[in-house]
């Protein structure tokens, strides 16, 4: 699973939710012919990303290039369970990639477009959030 080699801080606070929910950053497709584009706002952790990666990966098998666009750097805390209150921030868990609504996720390069249109509708089934496939 991405997690990352280094941090600058360990703990990060949770952030507040913004008034624009739209992204401004990585609308556009850079590097492929197809993308899996989101289309709400939500954190999508290191898992869940491994396992639409995977689901591209196999649809593709030799064929073609793809592209994962996000990378999670954001840590998310837990505490153990029954634990009370006070004593501290949890331990990091797992890290996450807040997306927001029209950030490019995956991109895709190949000539057949009925193969790249299934990859990234199987990786979306993977995904906590509504997705839509965009072409150039």
């Amino acid at each position: 699973m991405l997690i990352p080699k280094k941090v600058k801080h360990r703990k990060w606070q949770k952030g507040r939710s913004r008034k624009r929910n739209v992204e401004t950053r990585g609308i556009d497709l850079n590097y492929g012919n197809f993308g899996l584009k989101a289309l709400e706002s939500k954190w999508i952790s290191s898992a869940q990303i491994e396992a639409a990666r995977k689901a591209i990966s196999g649809k593709l098998k030799k064929e073609g290039r793809f592209w994962i666009r996000i990378f999670p750097d954001k840590p998310v805390t837990k505490r153990p369970p029954e634990v009370t209150m006070g004593g501290g921030k949890g331990s990091v868990d797992h890290y996450v990639f807040p997306v927001r609504a029209g950030r490019i996720l995956f991109e895709i390069d190949i000539n057949k477009p009925e193969i790249a249109k299934e990859a990234l509708r199987l990786a979306g089934h993977k995904l906590p959030i509504k997705t839509k496939i965009v072409s150039k």
